[in-house]
């Protein structure tokens, strides 16, 4: 076949010199870039999905729940128990992963002729998917600590007036949560500039020291608080997203939604991860206190640190980013460099995974000092 690149074909203009979303997958002792969470499903969990999964197959000649109205009823009764705000089936929705949960407020509110703001840098698919859907991206600032000036930001608002807005709390990749204050003070900027619909990613709140945002939902149906099964409930594999919001807003997306997207297994098998919520969620406090302690641990080897209410740690500062990324790698430990300068952000791993992250930066230091 003859050489063609992508540039050789007749793609979108705003997808053009882009890049695909993804960390590198290489098969290294310890592994800390991807957040996921460490530790293997518990048996009695594997044995109930494997119960499920085999009651689905029987029926795998037909077509899932279009609905998933049982996942949805069992998500509200998750969300309800852990937020303390009551939370019903006509108020969530789920997809294949938080992303395809992204991709369709972007479909339904957003496309050609829209535009979409997040704070930079935050979750990187944000903008990738606005791309995706024909909408506009705009980066919206963030400050040196990584805070979001709430002047500033209700400013860029009222200026560009976005049709989505985005607010990642807690923040990827930098780890720190937005203050309940602030969340609030830019749903009111975007009402007033559009009004727009916000968008708060909630992605790693069960790993937060402060509570969801649920309860702001109450009254203001032009916001929407999305999760996933990815980070908390061990469960990357399975791709399950969901979002929390007004039910005129369940219904809208309903609008763009593939048929039948949620396949009956893993209907099924998001039906079994919420039969054990109490299981998984002791391994999110031992993650709560790895990570606790490699802040601690960081901070004393001489590193700075940002404060962190997620399952990892933005740390550094590094002349070189990239460079120290391959010399803590030479010492067989894989972390994440985002492309921040001077920044390197690490997963909370097993207490031995971590020792093993510790110990290759503690000798990156002294090394940097010789």
């Amino acid at each position: 076949m003859s050489d063609v690149r992508i540039d050789d074909l007749p793609v979108r203009a705003e997808l053009r010199g882009k890049s695909p979303y993804g960390a590198p997958q290489l098969d290294v002792p310890v592994r800390l870039n991807t957040n996921e969470n460490p530790y293997p499903l518990p048996e009695p969990l594997v044995e109930r999905i494997a119960e499920r999964v085999r009651e689905a197959a029987r029926n795998l000649n037909r077509y899932p729940d279009r609905d998933a109205v049982e996942l949805r009823t069992q998500l509200a009764k998750y969300l309800t128990d852990t937020s303390g705000h009551e939370v019903g089936l006509a108020n969530v929705w789920a997809a294949n992963g938080s992303n395809e949960v992204i991709q369709q407020l972007l479909q339904t509110f957003g496309g050609p002729g829209r535009t979409a703001i997040g704070f930079e840098p935050s979750y990187s698919m944000h903008g990738l998917i606005s791309r995706g859907t024909g909408t506009g991206w705009i980066s919206g600032p963030r400050g040196d600590d990584f805070t979001i000036d709430v002047e500033v930001a209700a400013k860029a608002i009222a200026e560009h007036r976005p049709d989505v807005v985005f607010i990642t709390t807690p923040n990827n990749p930098t780890g720190n949560a937005v203050p309940r204050e602030t969340v609030l003070a830019l749903y009111e900027a975007a009402q007033a500039a559009k009004p727009s619909m916000v968008v708060v990613d909630e992605a790693y709140i069960e790993f937060s020291h402060g509570d969801s945002l649920l309860p702001l939902l109450e009254g203001r149906p032009n916001l929407v608080v999305s999760r996933t099964m990815s980070k908390a409930f061990g469960a990357a594999g399975l791709r399950l997203g969901y979002l929390a919001a007004h039910p005129a807003v369940v219904d809208a997306v309903q609008l763009v939604r593939l048929p039948y997207h949620l396949s009956a297994v893993t209907q099924a098998t998001a039906l079994a991860a919420l039969e054990h919520t109490d299981v998984l969620l002791k391994y999110v406090e031992q993650l709560k206190s790895e990570r606790d302690r490699l802040v601690a641990e960081l901070r004393a080897a001489g590193y700075e640190v940002v404060e962190s209410d997620a399952n990892f740690v933005q740390f550094g500062r590094f002349e070189d980013s990239h460079t120290a990324w391959q010399k803590i790698l030479d010492r067989g430990v894989l972390v994440r460099d985002n492309g921040i300068p001077g920044w390197l952000r690490v997963s909370a791993g097993t207490p031995d995974e971590n020792d093993a992250f510790l110990d290759a930066v503690r000798e990156l230091k002294k090394e940097q000092s010789a």
